[in-house]
């Protein structure tokens, strides 16, 4: 009997969830950054996704997406960021031990959550801005507390998905 053999240009789980993620941050209504979030337990099972964007029950329409002005004026103050939404998202499951797929580097605030929902693994598609104070916080502090951190090593495989720009 002849086997057939399976096919081998099939996506790896990092491939996989990063896609999702990157899919993820496309519902983003930010004008400028997108933002997506995936997060899957040991057994590659997806618990969550997230994506940058305002409040549940706030519009959209209503608040800005302005980079420049007053604080209340621009999106800085209302924007939840898709690390936040994918934790808020999971519904109370337990994310213990689970893989964070994000398309940019988390902020520290978002550090934080990571480090108290139990996530032990990020791996991120990009650092836009590491040397800025967030991100240097958010290194020491997932550093502290042992979380580790990996580079996407793939992104060239997202430029035929028109997702990745």
């Amino acid at each position: 009997m002849e086997h057939v053999m399976k096919r081998r240009d099939y996506l790896t789980w990092e491939e996989y969830f990063m896609g999702i993620a990157l899919l993820s941050a496309q519902r983003s209504k930010d004008p400028n950054t997108q933002v997506g979030a995936c997060i899957v337990n040991g057994n590659n099972i997806i618990l969550s996704t997230g994506y940058n964007g305002m409040p549940k029950g706030c519009s959209d329409d209503q608040l800005p997406w302005e980079r420049e002005g007053g604080f209340e004026d621009t999106k800085y103050a209302y924007v939840c960021h898709a690390e936040l939404n994918a934790i808020l998202n999971s519904d109370g499951r337990s994310l213990a031990d689970s893989i964070l797929y994000v398309t940019c580097f988390p902020c520290n605030e978002c550090a934080k959550a990571i480090i108290q929902a139990g996530i032990k693994k990020v791996i991120y598609l990009e650092d836009k801005y590491p040397d800025s104070e967030a991100t240097k916080v958010s290194k020491k502090l997932l550093a502290m507390a042992q979380i580790t951190l990996k580079k996407f090593s793939n992104p060239s495989f997202f430029a035929d998905l028109s997702l990745y720009k």
